[in-house]
């Protein structure tokens, strides 16, 4: 499955209105279509689960929080940028302001490792790492994960 597929335009928000790490995460949970306020805590107590064994964000500005709950059927994703770099506690202490959130059941696990090898891949770029900070709408985005994907796929 590729990133492209799962994140949807009204699954990107630029900028994030939030200014702290709970809020950022409430704020992305938030994106997600269709899911009632005991959903969206279940889903945000899975991820803050997550996150309080370590960090997810993994440094360079970048952080990929990430959980397995019930409440998903399938691999969902939001994906955001803060206006201003927020305190996230990441790996190489610097701040944090381009945000993916994946979210997936429990049995999907293959699956849910995999999206995050390949976000990951794709952020080993310092180019791509660049453009993504300066998109500045969710169509800018998509294209830049279309064009990575295309390039994986010529691998």
């Amino acid at each position: 499955m590729k990133l492209s597929e799962v994140l949807t335009p009204e699954r990107i928000r630029i900028p994030l209105a939030s200014s702290s790490k709970e809020a950022v995460l409430r704020e992305l949970v938030s994106l997600l279509p269709g899911r009632d306020s005991t959903e969206r805590e279940t889903i945000l107590e899975a991820v803050l689960e997550r996150e309080g064994r370590m960090s997810t964000g993994i440094g360079q500005g970048v952080a990929i929080p990430h959980g397995k709950t019930g409440v998903v059927k399938g691999m969902e994703m939001a994906f955001g940028i803060a206006s201003e770099p927020i305190d996230y506690g990441a790996l190489d202490g610097e701040p944090v302001d381009v945000f993916f959130l994946l979210l997936s059941p429990p049995d999907l696990t293959a699956p849910h490792i995999k999206m995050l090898a390949g976000i990951s891949r794709m952020l080993s770029s310092d180019t791509f790492r660049d453009e993504l900070a300066a998109a500045v709408d969710a169509e800018d985005v998509l294209v830049l994960f279309r064009r990575e994907e295309a390039l994986a796929d010529e691998d």
